[in-house]
């Protein structure tokens, strides 16, 4: 199977650029997998498409403002905080990496100044700081790490303002993701209470959002692709109100790819019946075309990109040929695409 397959045409204009004033106004595109039928919908709508019982699974972690300019050699560089490696080190990626080199200092916002400890592939470097309270330092001159398809000036403050709030969910708590699990961006606290209403069951799992999510393509051959590792939580309480839903037939709603890889990883391959376990590891699972999905029944899940292992895993929910065609249609009727774009529910 090769990655070219995955392609398809996108007009730059329905890019979106920014957020909808209402998070739930968004446009759903609804698939019924079995019919091959396609409703256009809105995302306010969701509650009337799931069943009483229903659980709906969401990830908790929360972005932070990982997004900041140094100098290093005199140049400015754009640094992505990728992960903490240590109290007092981190993981970056950087752009342009060519001057950031091991043994140079790089001055950052507000006076600090860290050194480069190790450089890695691809942009990717080790710094280390002279404080382990980064977390409250990235608050405080931190952009959120939006996809470089969404254009943004460093000096527009009110944006930044707006994409604080807006690229993060309403139900985010544990502190961990470089980018949003975006399918949860169309929640607000009204709809959520509609669906408790309905007796639908909500629960929650983290996946923080790394660099595995966003890793481009480099192979032409889709299983010569290989995915970093991401850390994912899932508590005993979640396991046993998804375990039970499976156990009585009832579905299990993964809102976002993320949630399908978190729960799809901790699938338990000892048992003869659907079931997950509780705890917290690591994951690489790639899944495309061909994989036999064990925990999740429906899926809540944003457009992705062309040629994206998001695309991928999509496809094989779904199957690539409706999905494409799905994607032609929603291009043809105008939807707003990728992370403040418009949403894909499968049935």
């Amino acid at each position: 199977m090769l990655v070219s397959e995955f392609d398809y045409f996108l007009p730059p204009e329905l890019i979106a650029q920014q957020p909808l004033a209402a998070r739930d106004a968004s446009r759903m595109m609804v698939l019924r997998r079995e019919t091959r039928e396609i409703i256009h919908s809105y995302f306010r709508e969701l509650p009337e498409f799931l069943s009483p019982r229903d659980v709906v699974v969401l990830n908790d972690s929360r972005v932070i403002p990982a997004r900041v300019w140094g100098l290093s050699s005199g140049r400015e560089i754009d640094f992505l905080f990728v992960r903490q490696i240590a109290p007092r080190k981190w993981e970056v990626l950087c752009r342009p990496a060519r001057r950031v080199l091991p043994g140079t200092k790089v001055t950052f916002p507000l006076g600090l100044e860290a050194t480069v400890l190790e450089k890695g592939p691809e942009g990717r470097r080790l710094l280390e700081f002279p404080t382990n309270r980064l977390i409250d330092w990235l608050y405080k001159v931190g952009y959120p790490p939006l996809p470089p398809y969404i254009k943004r000036q460093k000096a527009d403050k009110t944006l930044r303002e707006l994409d604080l709030v807006r690229y993060q969910t309403v139900f985010a708590r544990k502190e961990g993701s470089i980018a949003a699990p975006t399918a949860g961006l169309h929640f607000t606290r009204r709809l959520i209470r509609k669906l408790r209403e309905k007796k639908i069951i909500l629960t929650s799992v983290t996946l923080h959002v790394g660099l595995a999510t966003f890793q481009p393509i480099r192979v032409e051959k889709v299983d010569d692709h290989r995915m970093l590792e991401e850390w994912y939580e899932i508590s005993p309480r979640a396991s046993a109100i998804i375990n039970e839903a499976k156990k009585e037939g009832r579905a299990v709603v993964a809102v976002g790819t993320t949630v399908v890889r978190t729960l799809e990883s901790a699938a338990d391959s000892q048992s003869d019946q659907p079931r997950i376990l509780p705890g917290r590891r690591t994951t690489n699972l790639f899944i495309y075309p061909g994989y036999q999905f064990k925990i999740v029944d429906r899926l809540l899940t944003n457009f992705h990109l062309p040629k994206s292992t998001l695309l991928m895993l999509v496809a094989a929910f779904a199957g690539k040929d409706f999905v494409l065609q799905a994607y032609g249609e929603a291009v043809k009727e105008g939807y707003r695409f990728f992370s403040y774009g418009d949403c894909m529910l499968i049935l």
